[in-house]
């Protein structure tokens, strides 16, 4: 048996305004649109083929209150300070910059997105010779 998460959906206040962000910003793409009663949604992916959907609920404005169960998303990258930058110019919210965790090896910056919802870059580095 194989199992993997490959989608999430999260509901964003203005449907334009996030596409526009995710596919100028974070560089993702749109595979298709859905409509069904009371709720469009757009579904874009990124080069892994992983997914998120956004959802404009027509009844909700804003978006859904997780509480403290949704912290965070992850966004890979090959080069976390060009998307950082690219993000905040597009208007993301600039949470932590570019820095470099040693112990892990790896690149990390915080954005929230125009809704609000907390991201983290992060671009893995090659594992070094010893």
């Amino acid at each position: 048996m194989r199992s993997s998460l490959d989608q999430y959906c999260i509901n964003v206040s203005d449907l334009a305004r996030s596409e526009r962000f995710y596919t100028e910003a974070l560089g993702l793409s749109v595979t298709h649109r859905i409509e069904i009663p009371g709720v469009s949604e757009v579904v874009l992916a990124g080069a892994s083929g992983n997914r998120i959907q956004l959802a404009r609920h027509h009844e909700q404005s804003g978006p859904i209150e997780h509480g403290n169960a949704l912290w965070k998303l992850y966004l890979d990258t090959d080069d976390c300070e060009g998307l950082y930058a690219r993000a905040i110019a597009a208007g993301a919210e600039a949470v932590s910059g570019p820095q470099h965790l040693a112990q892990w090896n790896v690149s990390v910056a915080f954005i929230r997105d125009p809704d609000g919802y907390l991201f983290e870059i992060v671009q893995m580095h090659a594992a070094q010779a010893s």
